[in-house]
C-alpha cells in the first residue's frame, strides 16, 4: 500500500496489525528507542517545535506533509515501497529467479550482517551531530539538521523492522545492540570508522552530509537491487529521504564558499580570518578529510565479501536493473591499480571481486559534480581558487591503499614526505580551533552567521526568515 496507516502506535504500510507478535515486539522496542533519542539525540531541543516534514505515503509525489512537531513526538515508522508482482532477482547466481519474500536459510548470516551494518550508521550519525543545535548558524540550518536527524532515526526503524520481522531472536538482540553502541566510545564504538569521527562544527556537518551521506546513497542503491524484496523496498523509500541530506550538505558548503568569496571581494583579498570567514583552503582541507574517510566506507578494493554478496543476489551494483551488461558478472574483469611492494601496478581482477570498486567509481563520479558546483561559485565571483576532489588513494585507512602513503593526487610518497605535507592537505589543530571559534549561534529568524550566506530559498515555500524552530 502507498498510504501509511497513522492510526497505529507505529505508523506503517506493511499491515503490521495483522502480525500481533511482531507488532508487540516492535512496540516493546519503541520506548527504548525514545529513551535513546532523548539521551543521545539533539541535545536540549526535545521540547521545541520544529517545522519538519513527515512521510504520509510512499508515492513519488506528495509523499510528505510539513508542520511543527516536537522531535520525540515525531511519527517514526516502517515504510516500504509497494511490492512489484513477479519481481525477479536481478543479478548474480540467482539472476532471473523469483525475488525472495523470506530470508533464504543459506544467506541468513550474510543478510543479517549487511542489515546490521547499514542500521548502525543511522543512530551513529545522530550521535555525532547531537550538539550542533547549540551553534546553529540560523534557524533554517537548525531545522535542516533536525530533519536529517529524525530521518536517520526513521532509517534505523526500517532496518529494525527487518531484523525483528525476519531474523527472530538474533534479530531482536541485534536491534537492542543498535541502541547500546555509541559513536566514538572507545569501549563500545559504532561498527564503521567514519561514524566514530567527531562532528562538532558545521563545516564538518556539511561535509558529512555531502560525502558520508552520499556513500549512504550508493549503499542504498546497491541494496535497493537486492533479491531479498523487503530489504530492496525499504531502501528504495530511504533513498527518497536521503536526497535531502545531500542537498543540505552540498548547498551548505556552497553557502560557506559564497560568503568567503563575498568577503574576499569586499575586502580586496584580505585574510578572511580577520573578517570572520572560513578560508577556501580550509574548506578544501575539510573536504579532503571527510571525502577520504567516506571512501573507506565502501570497503576493500578486492573483496571476497563483495563477490559473495553479488553472487548471492543480496547486494548489486547501483542501478543494476538499468545496466546493459551481464548481470551475472561471471566472466567480466576489472582493471585497477594496486599497491604492491611499495609501488603501483596494474592488475586485472575478477569483476565480482571488484564490486566495491565498481560502486566507488559511481561515488567518485557523483562527487565530481559537486566540485564543479563549488567551482562555479568561485568563478562567478572572479576568485582565483579552484576546488578539487582528492584522489581515492589519498588518506585511506581501509583497503589496499591503506598500506602506503599517497599525495592528494594519488602519487605514492614516503612517510617523511607525507608528514611534511599533511598539514597542507588535512585540517590542522589550528584550523579546527579556528573553525570552532566561529561556531556562535545565530538564532533570530532571518539572521545568518557571518561565515555563511543565506540560502537561495526557504523550505516548503516558506521564506528564509521563517521561524523554522520555535525557541
Amino acid at each position: 500500500m502507498a498510504t501509511i496507516d497513522y492510526e497505529q502506535k507505529i505508523p506503517n504500510n506493511v499491515d503490521l496489525k495483522s502480525d500481533k507478535k511482531l507488532q508487540r515486539a516492535l512496540e516493546k522496542w519503541l520506548p527504548d528507542y525514545i529513551e535513546w533519542w532523548k539521551d543521545m539525540g539533539p541535545t536540549d531541543f526535545n521540547e521545541n517545535d520544529v517545522y519538519l516534514r513527515t512521510a504520509v505515503s510512499v508515492d513519488r509525489d506528495g509523499w510528505a506533509d510539513f508542520g511543527y512537531v516536537k522531535m520525540p513526538e515525531y511519527r517514526w515508522g516502517i515504510f516500504l515501497t509497494p511490492t512489484e508482482k513477479e519481481r525477479i532477482v536481478g543479478f548474480g547466481d540467482h539472476f532471473g529467479s523469483k525475488a525472495w519474500h523470506e530470508v533464504p536459510g543459506e544467506y541468513r548470516n550474510m543478510l543479517r550482517r549487511i542489515i546490521v551494518t547499514q542500521a548502525d550508521t543511522e543512530p551513529a550519525s545522530v550521535e555525532q551531530q547531537r550538539m550542533l543545535g547549540h551553534t546553529a548558524p540560523s534557524l533554517y540550518d537548525m531545522r535542516n539538521l533536525f530533519q536529517v536527524n529524525v530521518e536517520e532515526g526513521r532509517h534505523l526503524w526500517a532496518m529494525v523492522y527487518l531484523l525483528h520481522g525476519f531474523f527472530g531472536r538474533d534479530g531482536r538482540e541485534e536491534a537492542d545492540e543498535l541502541l547500546e553502541r555509541r559513536s566514538g566510545n572507545p569501549d563500545h564504538p559504532r561498527i564503521l570508522g567514519t561514524f566514530n569521527e567527531p562532528c562538532t562544527d558545521w563545516l564538518s556537518f556539511f561535509c558529512f552530509t555531502t560525502y558520508t551521506d552520499r556513500d549512504g546513497k550508493f549503499q542504498l542503491l546497491s541494496l535497493a537491487e537486492s533479491g531479498f524484496d523487503p530489504l530492496a523496498r525499504s531502501c528504495r523509500f530511504m533513498l527518497t529521504e536521503e536526497a535531502h541530506h545531500m542537498f543540505v550538505g552540498q548547498t551548505g558548503l556552497g553557502r560557506i564558499i559564497e560568503r568567503t568569496c563575498e568577503l574576499l571581494k569586499e575586502h580586496d583579498g584580505r585574510d578572511v580570518r580577520e573578517l570572520g570567514g572560513i578560508p577556501l583552503e580550509v574548506v578544501q582541507k575539510y573536504i579532503n578529510f571527510w571525502n577520504s574517510s567516506s571512501n573507506d566506507l565502501f570497503g576493500g578494493e578486492i573483496s571476497s565479501n563483495a563477490s559473495n554478496f553479488f553472487a548471492s543476489g543480496i547486494k548489486g551494483r547501483a542501478y543494476e536493473e538499468k545496466l546493459d551488461t551481464d548481470h551475472r558478472a561471471n566472466e567480466g574483469i576489472y582493471t585497477m591499480e594496486v599497491f604492491e611492494n611499495g609501488r603501483l601496478t596494474t592488475k586485472e581482477v575478477p569483476l565480482r571481486n571488484a564490486m566495491n570498486e565498481v560502486l566507488r567509481d559511481e561515488y567518485v563520479s557523483d562527487n565530481e559534480k559537486g566540485i564543479i558546483y563549488f567551482n562555479k561559485i568561485v568563478e562567478r565571483h572572479g576568485v582565483d581558487f579552484r576546488f578539487h576532489l582528492p584522489h581515492r588513494r589519498f588518506n585511506r585507512k581501509v583497503g589496499i591503499y591503506s598500506e602506503g602513503w599517497f599525495s592528494i593526487d594519488g602519487t605514492p610518497i614516503s612517510e617523511t614526505e607525507w608528514l611534511g605535507k599533511v598539514g597542507e592537505w588535512l585540517p590542522t589543530q589550528e584550523d579546527r580551533d579556528y573553525v570552532q571559534s566561529l561556531m556562535v549561534p545565530c538564532l533570530e529568524p532571518g539572521k545568518y552567521a557571518p561565515w555563511i550566506a543565506p540560502p537561495a530559498k526557504g523550505i516548503d515555500g516558506k521564506g528564509i526568515d521563517f521561524e523554522y524552530v520555535k525557541l
